[in-house]
């Protein structure tokens, strides 16, 4: 294990004391079942030569933890974008990151190596729509984004708060967790907020609503269908960036 260094690629921003110590005792008990993943680093050879972590850092870690010297592990020569593609892939196929951590990464992985959100999706395994959706997760407040880290928040309800800004997205973040609203609940009490002067008794169909939200899951982008009493309106489509726009032309197209 002293010849091995954590990756300058983990996508996992924290890795909690206790659920090391879980990890630890079980490898205690059962060893490490699955290998790490690690390349060559440096310019040394030979006894000399150190590696650094791909995947696997956590076990990495708990085996230190349990006392081990020797970890079993896979060797991959491989460049840094497949380096950091590979990590934050078997991240997620473990479903060890949360959104906030997975969004992180993948626009690390978009700037670092001047991807579009297709080829990033293509590197992951990944759609395009689901790219775009995570990365719109990091123009969440502060509060916000740590609510959804630590899991009191679900991806449904700050897709929802994003159409909020500053403290009343942060307001009304706490307020949904105190309160235990779903995300439905959630999608109704932020259209309340942003249309206080609406008359209760026109209420949306709830039909729009569902294929408003089934239109912004697909493209990527949110979708705002403004709709009359006399079955007329038009449909708004929000991007952020040429990227994003050409996404939505592609999917469209």
């Amino acid at each position: 294990v002293e010849f091995i260094q954590p990756g300058v690629y983990q996508p996992r921003i924290d890795m909690h004391p206790e659920a090391l110590e879980e990890l630890a005792n079980s490898i205690n008990a059962q060893g490490i079942v699955q290998p790490i993943i690690i390349r060559p680093v440096g310019d040394a050879a030979g006894s000399d030569q150190k590696y650094e972590i791909i995947a696997g850092e956590r076990r990495w870690r708990a085996a230190q933890m349990a006392g081990l010297a020797d970890v079993p592990a896979v060797i991959r020569d491989v460049p840094d974008q497949t380096a950091m593609a590979m990590a934050l892939i078997e991240n997620i196929q473990r479903e060890e990151l949360n959104p906030i951590e997975e969004a992180g990464a993948l626009r690390r992985l978009i700037d670092e190596f001047n991807m579009t959100h297709q080829i990033a999706a293509d590197a992951v395994g990944r759609s395009r729509a689901s790219v775009s959706n995570l990365l719109r997760l990091l123009d969440l407040e502060t509060g916000t984004r740590s609510l959804l880290e630590n899991g009191d928040l679900e991806m449904g309800h700050a897709r929802a708060l994003l159409a909020l800004k500053g403290e009343e997205q942060s307001h009304t973040a706490r307020q949904i967790v105190s309160q235990g609203l779903s995300v439905r609940e959630t999608e109704r009490l932020i259209k309340r907020i942003l249309n206080p002067k609406v008359k209760t008794e026109k209420k949306n169909d709830p039909n729009i609503i569902n294929l408003q939200q089934s239109l912004s899951d697909k493209l990527g982008a949110k979708v705002l269908f403004q709709h009359g009493s006399k079955g007329r309106g038009k449909m708004v489509i929000h991007y952020n960036n040429v990227d994003e726009l050409e996404g939505i032309i592609a999917h469209i197209s």
